[in-house]
């Protein structure tokens, strides 16, 4: 391990079948006034929204409803949720739904008494709240597995007017003081939301994984953690409530960017900030728009980090290696990842999604660049990768 680093995680975490039988304990550590933000109607229809409503009330809460929040919130959707936030003064915000919602809600707990551009402050120019700000607390009732904002301090907001998609960790005051995780709840979502999560895992674990040549107790986690992953997704797809396969992607989903595999480790999360800027203008699933330009993406990274692509072939996938140079052995790693995407459903180009040739220079202008772990990119270069993606 190189480097130095602090490690705090302040995330209360109820995992089972019977973890939602903890909220009630949870709710006496806070205020009268609940905000509750939910999605679209789902949480309603499955009946999870009918237990959380009960156990608030139960407990003699007054119950504000935000519903509505989309699966990118929007800019508009966060102003709207401040003013809500402000106007009945509340003590906390619930989260009840999938990583979205979780962001949502951290997004508006950072912005409800910021006086100022908190779009501008925050997502534009990535700084942190200032230390004797008030900050609402959070917590979640997870619907969803992928983003693992269950136990992180990760917001992503969209600026639909202007096609920008932007994401800002947080400091440790934002993460969600608790989050309650029923692998049932997540039964309950379309297929194709599963399989979006499935992959924005898999990339959260990559992100991390490809970075960096030194021998890393973070790599060894994180080849555990995908290769739980491969195994429970292919059951998962084939049988979506097998609790066993849904419970371990849930759990999976938690270590996978909750800060632990992260330690010691340079990141690089330039597939994040492509999907975001492709999620942008096509309004596709956040993990389909990871896994449509991951190809060419990480078949021009293997060129500057073959020793991690060749232990990932063989650590992740299984590949012998026998008789084979070490670039035909990260070759094959890559193909069985991408055997694995088919095999899943996953979409392998941006045309899938909607995405033009035309769309390529207004993608290419919204994706924000980071240092990356092999690669330095250019505007040239992301438009490079999106038409190979096409």
């Amino acid at each position: 391990m190189r480097g130095n680093f602090s490690y705090h995680n302040p995330t209360k975490l109820y995992f089972g079948e019977d973890s939602l039988n903890f909220l009630k304990d949870e709710l006496k550590n806070f205020g009268p006034v609940v905000l509750l933000n939910y999605g679209s109607g789902s949480a309603k229809r499955n009946g999870i929204y009918d237990q959380v409503i009960s156990i608030l009330k139960d407990a003699g809460k007054t119950v504000i409803e935000n519903p509505g929040v989309m699966s990118n919130p929007t800019l508009e959707k966060l102003n709207e949720g401040v003013r809500i936030a402000r106007e009945h003064k509340v003590d906390l915000i619930l989260a009840l739904g999938g990583g979205s919602v979780c962001d949502y809600s951290k997004a508006v707990s950072a912005s409800a008494y910021f006086e100022g551009d908190y779009w501008d402050k925050f997502w534009i120019r990535q700084e942190q709240p200032a230390a004797e700000q008030r900050l609402l607390p959070v917590a979640c009732v997870l619907t969803m597995a992928g983003t693992g904002s269950e136990m992180n301090a990760g917001t992503v907001i969209t600026d639909a007017a202007h096609h920008f998609k932007a994401g800002h960790v947080f400091d440790s005051r934002l993460m969600p003081r608790f989050s309650i995780l029923n692998p049932r709840f997540t039964m309950t979502v379309p297929e194709n939301q599963m399989k979006s999560g499935i992959y924005d895992i898999m990339n959260h674990i990559m992100e991390q994984y490809f970075s960096d040549f030194d021998d890393n107790t973070s790599d060894y986690i994180a080849e555990g953690l995908m290769r739980s992953l491969i195994y429970s997704s292919r059951i998962a797809v084939k049988n979506p409530q097998d609790y066993d396969a849904r419970s371990n992607i849930m759990w999976t989903a938690t270590w996978a960017l909750n800060t632990l595999i992260a330690m010691g480790k340079k990141e690089d999360w330039m597939v994040h900030m492509i999907g975001h800027s492709l999620g942008a203008w096509t309004h596709a699933p956040h993990g389909f728009t990871l896994a449509s330009v991951s190809m060419a993406y990480y078949r021009r990274a293997m060129k500057n980090g073959l020793p991690k692509f060749v232990r990932f072939a063989k650590n992740v996938w299984n590949i012998s290696g026998e008789g084979l140079t070490d670039e035909q052995i990260a070759e094959e790693g890559l193909e069985a990842l991408k055997d694995w995407m088919l095999e899943i459903g996953l979409p392998l180009t941006i045309s899938e999604l909607g995405a033009t040739a035309e769309m390529i220079p207004g993608i290419t202008e919204t994706t924000v660049i980071y240092p990356a772990g092999y690669l330095n990119l250019t505007k040239a270069d992301v438009a490079e990768i999106l038409k190979e993606s096409l």
